[in-house]
């Protein structure tokens, strides 16, 4: 993870942002371009969970609350205040940051991450039962709608870009931008000496404060990050949906379904969210055919992969090249 990238790594990387920015220039399908755009949403949800529990070991339970906070903050002052789009979605991840960062204060003090778990999932609790009860504000269970789209603009060359339910497009490119910053963002963090510093936290905490490692900072700044990119995440969602609900935006589900993606496409690792978020999304989708017993090939499939690749599916490629170069030997 830390070792430089190769050059077949870096052709991978291109080759996967090339395939992924082409797609809507072969085909204009709204149903598949949505899809691809709620898969985007849930990786960088996905990676910054991951960068808490995957790298650092905090096992919280409570990241849909930063999700839901900044669906429904950047919705709310862009409702009430006239504010664009494009000012409250930061403004939004600033509010998530700061719950993190006041989540984050009293898990310095728990080293059990049982505790932790129950903390953060408590919290989020306590963040969907004050969004369904404040019904003059968010309107509860009821739906926050008539939520302001991204206003658009217009690009020397191709002309007017406009942000409607009818047209995918621009949607589509500003989340996948949205997905290369944040997961840019992830790696740059993760091979710097606070990486290393994160993963020795997760490893052997004790040991790691014994060698000057600031584990208070660490856990702050890991917090913060995640809780930044997650309220992004959520704020994006809501201007994209254009409808909120509590149990939608910090409905424990999501939760479930952001832990599964990360577990599938490999915990710990920098691709395995995104894969989990691809895959899970789509065989959501792919599924639904099934009615009610849906969930039950859902779960069925998450289960297989987890016995027979517990490091998760980004540990595939590496498993069948190490077999066949085996093999060839």
């Amino acid at each position: 993870m830390f070792l430089p990238l190769k050059p077949q790594h870096w052709a991978l990387i291109v080759a996967a942002i090339a395939i992924m920015a082409v797609i809507p220039l072969l085909t204009r399908d709204s149903y598949l371009l949505h899809v691809l755009i709620l898969s985007m949403i849930f990786g960088i949800f996905a990676s910054a969970w991951n960068l808490v529990t995957g790298f650092a070991g905090l096992k919280t339970f409570g990241h849909h609350a930063f999700f839901g906070i900044g669906a429904y903050v950047s919705a709310l002052i862009s409702i009430n205040a006239g504010l664009s789009p494009w000012l409250t979605v930061w403004i939004a991840a600033l509010a998530a940051t700061v719950a993190g960062l006041f989540i984050g204060l009293p898990i310095l003090r728990i080293k059990s991450m049982p505790h932790v778990a129950i903390v953060t999932l408590g919290f989020a609790e306590i963040v969907r039962i004050v969004i369904s009860n404040l019904q003059s504000i968010t309107r509860g269970e009821l739906g926050l709608w008539g939520i302001p789209a991204f206003t658009g603009f217009t690009l020397p060359g191709l002309g007017k870009v406009a942000f409607t339910p009818a047209d995918k497009v621009p949607y589509y490119y500003l989340v996948l931008i949205l997905l290369i910053a944040s997961t840019a963002v992830i790696t740059l963090l993760m091979r710097s000496k606070t990486g290393l510093s994160m993963v020795a936290m997760r490893d052997a905490e004790d040991a790691a404060e014994s060698l000057g490692v600031n584990l208070t900072k660490q856990k702050l700044l890991v917090f913060g990050v995640s809780a930044f990119l997650v309220g992004l995440a959520g704020a994006f969602y809501a201007h994209y949906i254009g409808i909120l609900t509590p149990s939608a935006a910090v409905g424990v589900d999501l939760m479930i379904l952001i832990i599964a993606m990360a577990l599938v496409g490999g915990l710990g690792t920098l691709s395995g969210p995104l894969i989990g978020a691809l895959i899970l999304t789509v065989t959501v989708e792919l599924l639904r055919d099934l009615d009610n017993y849906r969930l039950l090939v859902y779960g069925a499939i998450i289960i297989l992969i987890v016995m027979f690749l517990p490091r998760g599916l980004a540990t595939l490629g590496p498993l069948v090249m190490k077999r066949f170069g085996t093999r060839s030997q």
